[in-house]
Formats: C-alpha cells, structure tokens, sequence
C-alpha cells in the first residue's frame, strides 16, 4: 500500500507516466498498476487522463494532500533508524557544488570523520529540498536565501564570491557598477533569488539564463557573452584568476547552506557533520 501511496504522490509532481515512472524507477505499466490498485481500493477515481497528461481529480488531490506528510515523517524514521544506526549520512548536494569544490570539502570532513559513511547525491537546489522534506535526503548542502525555507533548519556555512568571465576571455573594458549584460542562471535555481537584488545594484542585467552555471561558463568561454558565475565553477574549468572580474568586494556572492529536517538536524552525528563542514567550509 505504502509504494501504491509514493506512486500516487510522485504522479501528482510529475505530470505524466513516463515521468513518474522515470523518478521511481519502475515501468510505466507499474504506475499504472500501482494507481489502479489504489482505485479499487478506495472506490475512487484519483486521476483523469488529458492526452500524456495526468492530473488528479478531487479525491486525488485529497488523498495527496492527507499522505505526503506521512509518508515523510515514514522515511525519516527510516534513516533515523537504518541510516544513522550505521553511521552513514544521504546527503543531496547542488550540482554545480559538488562539481567543483565540494569533492574537497568532503574529503576534508571524512578525515575528521573516518567511522561515518557518505552517500551523495547530485541534484538541483530546489530537488534538493523537496527530497529533503519528502525524508529521501538527510542533509542537504545548496544554495539560496537562508530565510526561504522556514520548515527547514538553513544555516549558512559559506558565502561563495561570484565573478564574470569575459566573453572568449578577450580583455574587457568594464568598471563595477556600470551597466553590464550578462549569461547566467535561469529563475528556478536556488541561487538566483540571493543574487537577483544585488545583481540589480550593480547594474549588472541577465540578458540570456541557462540552467547549469558550469554551461554559463562554458558559453561565455566560447564567446557567446559574459558569464557571472560562482568563483568555483570558473576555478574547476581552468579559468585564469586574472582573467575575471571579482564581484564578492561588491557584496555579490551566492549563500552556500547546510540543511536539514529540525528532527534529523538534532541528531548528534548529523550535528558532528554539520560542524566539520560549517568550520572547513572557507578553506576550500
């Protein structure tokens, strides 16, 4: 019953059977078994197909709304009980992250930690979160304003120094503060709403955005534009440091967060983590 409730759930996020079935990791012929089952057994129908679309109906919606909670507070039992038990920590990290400077953060915390086992993962800021609260995740670390999240404990360990790599590195006549266009990230990422105001302070305009900083970069290196990126993305692909313009003087930086559920975070190994990665966090 319990995998026939997720299935409904992950529908209810995903839109269609390709895409839940894809997030679950099952056949679409097992969501649609799984839905069926749920039907005959509460004499409901809990979804209306329109096309390769699926929304929920009333009793859908209902149902949803009733069971996320619960199935949450389910799986944070889970890792409360397995996970921990083992020393092990499910971490969901920001990709750009863990592509760059993240390896070395970790790898500087395991050697203070030698007992405790890691499982990453790689997912955008806003995924990262929702597993975080749907108890998939046990800590996240992304990025994003720190107050955004109320439900969660947030707390700042860095505050990554952004910075604009010249179109095709060619020279660039610019001071900081005059109008400027630029290649940057698109308005779901967890970093551009702690960007976005001080961007706008510096007059700095995002004329095209993109999903990925690591493609910001690599379009501007290529001439498409200037990119403003996290300082650690232009590093990890080589970019020469004179070769930038250093925005963090000018209080343009992107918040780096620690984040867990309030029950996870009082864990006592989950604590221990937090405070090798808050105190090691600057020297990468």
């Amino acid at each position: 019953m319990i995998e026939n409730l997720e299935t409904l759930v992950a529908l209810s996020k995903a839109g269609t059977m390709m895409e839940a079935s894809t997030a679950l990791k099952v056949s679409q012929s097992a969501v649609s078994k799984r839905i069926a089952a749920l039907e005959r057994y509460y004499d409901r129908k809990l979804i209306e197909r329109h096309g390769r679309r699926v929304v929920l109906t009333h009793h859908g919606t209902r149902l949803v709304e009733r069971v996320t909670p619960l199935l949450s507070e389910l799986r944070s039992v889970f890792l409360q009980d397995s996970a921990l038990r083992k020393g092990k920590i499910i971490l969901g990290v920001s990709e750009a992250i863990l592509a760059s400077w993240g390896p070395r953060l970790f790898a500087m915390v395991r050697e203070r930690l030698p007992g405790v086992e890691f499982e990453f993962h790689a997912q955008r800021s806003p995924v990262v979160l929702d597993r975080l609260r749907s108890g998939e995740y046990m800590v996240g670390v992304c990025t994003g304003s720190p107050d955004a999240d109320t439900d969660l404990v947030s707390e700042v360990i860095r505050q990554e120094p952004m910075v604009v790599i010249p179109s095709g590195l060619a020279a660039l006549d610019y001071r900081v503060g005059e109008p400027l266009s630029v290649i940057t990230i698109e308005s779901r990422s967890g970093a551009w709403a702690s960007i976005e105001e001080d961007m706008a302070r510096l007059a700095l305009s995002r004329a095209v955005s993109l999903e990925s900083f690591f493609a910001v970069a690599q379009m501007a290196l290529a001439g498409f534009g200037h990119g403003l990126v996290p300082k650690g993305v232009a590093r990890t692909l080589g970019v020469p440091s004179d070769a930038v313009i250093e925005l963090a003087g000018e209080g343009l930086t992107r918040p780096v967060r620690f984040v867990a559920r309030k029950s996870m975070f009082a864990q006592d190994l989950i604590r221990s983590f937090y405070g090798e990665v808050r105190e090691l966090a600057a020297e990468v």
